[in-house]
């Protein structure tokens, strides 16, 4: 008896962003008063319409002490990493989509936003689109 091999699809597991992850994204090239580089950004749209557009909605972070003044800006926290002693801000008078695969984007250390926080920027986002 001759016992072949059976061939056996497994599906591979690959992340994508999900509504409320904060992730890194290169937000190159730039133009203007828009952020440059490597930034966090909190991602507003949900996995299935990331993972089948390519694409995330999302708003920028920063930890520029400017912000504090920023009526648009949601504090969320303290930054981590070599920017640990900084305040972090979500800047909700920029959204952006972006391609998460071509920009190489993954997540960020801070994970996802709770919540409470999460409803609060999105409130201050209504603010300006009143959707």
């Amino acid at each position: 008896m001759v016992v072949r091999p059976t061939l056996v699809a497994v599906k591979s597991i690959t992340w994508c962003p999900d509504r409320k992850d904060i992730i890194w994204i290169d937000c190159n090239p730039q133009v203007g008063q828009e952020m440059r580089d490597v930034h966090p950004c909190l991602v507003l749209s949900p996995r299935t319409f990331n993972e089948r557009t390519s694409l995330v909605i999302g708003l920028p972070m920063t930890t520029a002490d400017y912000n504090a003044d920023n009526p648009f800006a949601v504090v969320v926290g303290q930054a981590k990493g070599k920017k640990a002693e900084k305040t972090s801000y979500v800047l909700c008078h920029q959204p952006k989509s972006f391609d998460w695969r071509l920009r190489s984007a993954k997540p960020h250390q801070l994970g996802r936003l709770n919540d409470s926080l999460f409803q609060q920027v999105c409130e201050r986002l209504n603010q300006i689109i009143q959707i």
